[in-house]
């Protein structure tokens, strides 16, 4: 997330109550998560096992609960609760806007583009030309869709993050401030859930189709010409690189990447990267032949058995 205009290190530290280390003026030009950090950007961090990560990171200015050494060319913001203040920090930049309309009057929406009823397009959503978005499809806020994409009925794009810490009185979110961005000529099923990013995008590239029933997390980017079906699950900060076929009720866990041309077949469990160009399945996900040349030999220790009882 890019702030609308600069700010300093001292404006910054002012509306979080925080101590700093670094000059006053220090340039801050907006805040995002580890993976997607530029210089200008606040990384937060509040474990000490993250913290070289974080400190070696793009980030120029660290949010953290422990005074460090400082890196040359950074600034950090001492904070008790790093956790929160990057919550503060979200909620001040991008805060929560009330609909006065199911289509609010910032949205941009394209030429012959079609709204079926009972759709909700909200603040400051941009559809393209050529588009159709079939009744009961939600819409929140900063959403970007490009041209000659069709989203079926009652496809939600844009809720919040599945991202929580653990407190002692239960857990605690943290705030979506980022945007869903899906390409030209996307297809997307009925009854789809598209997570925006917590301060990034989430994004479907050019020319993918996504079947119905698929929940995609927050911060994962699709690239061009995927195909994924029906009940996919996939989690937050994954990458999937161009033309990758997921079949039907895979399973894939968070910040790992899927190599381009990869195909998985169905109900199989992705637990780590996976290169591209190869055929997979199984859980945990494996090359398909092998996995069946496996199958194939424990078969057969029936009879392997069997022959040994009988010598």
């Amino acid at each position: 997330m890019k702030f609308p205009k600069p700010h300093t290190l001292d404006e910054i530290a002012s509306l979080i109550d925080a101590t700093f280390i670094g000059n006053a003026n220090f340039p801050v030009l907006g805040m995002n998560e580890i993976h997607v950090v530029e210089p200008g950007d606040i990384v937060f961090v509040d474990h000490p096992k993250y913290y070289d990560k974080a400190l070696a990171s793009a980030a120029t200015i660290v949010l953290i609960n422990k005074e460090v050494n400082c890196p040359e060319g950074k600034a950090l913001l001492i904070s008790d609760d790093p956790f929160r203040d990057f919550n503060k920090l979200t909620k001040h930049f991008r805060p929560f806007k009330s609909a006065a309309s199911a289509i609010t009057d910032s949205a941009v929406i394209g030429e012959n583009t079609v709204i079926q009823p009972n759709c909700f397009i909200g603040n400051n959503v941009v559809i393209g030309d050529n588009c159709t978005i079939h009744a009961n499809v939600t819409i929140y806020d900063d959403t970007i869709i490009g041209n000659n994409v069709t989203i079926h009925a009652g496809t939600v794009l844009g809720a919040s993050a599945f991202y929580y810490k653990k407190r002692p009185e239960g857990f605690d979110p943290l705030i979506s401030g980022g945007r869903v961005v899906i390409k030209d000529y996307v297809d997307i099923g009925a009854l789809c859930t598209i997570d925006r990013g917590v301060t990034g995008d989430t994004t479907i590239g050019e020319g993918s189709k996504l079947d119905n029933q698929i929940q995609i997390g927050h911060d994962t980017v699709i690239g061009k010409k995927c195909l994924i079906a029906s009940q996919v699950g996939i989690a937050g900060c994954v990458v999937i690189e161009d033309e990758v076929t997921i079949w039907g009720q895979v399973g894939c866990a968070s910040g790992i990447t899927i190599g381009a041309k990869a195909i998985i077949h169905a109900q199989s469990g992705i637990s780590k990267s996976l290169s591209g160009q190869k055929t997979y399945w199984g859980t945990p996900a494996q090359e398909a032949r092998s996995v069946m040349k496996e199958m194939a030999s424990i078969k057969q220790i029936p009879k392997i058995i069997e022959q040994l009882k009988n010598k």
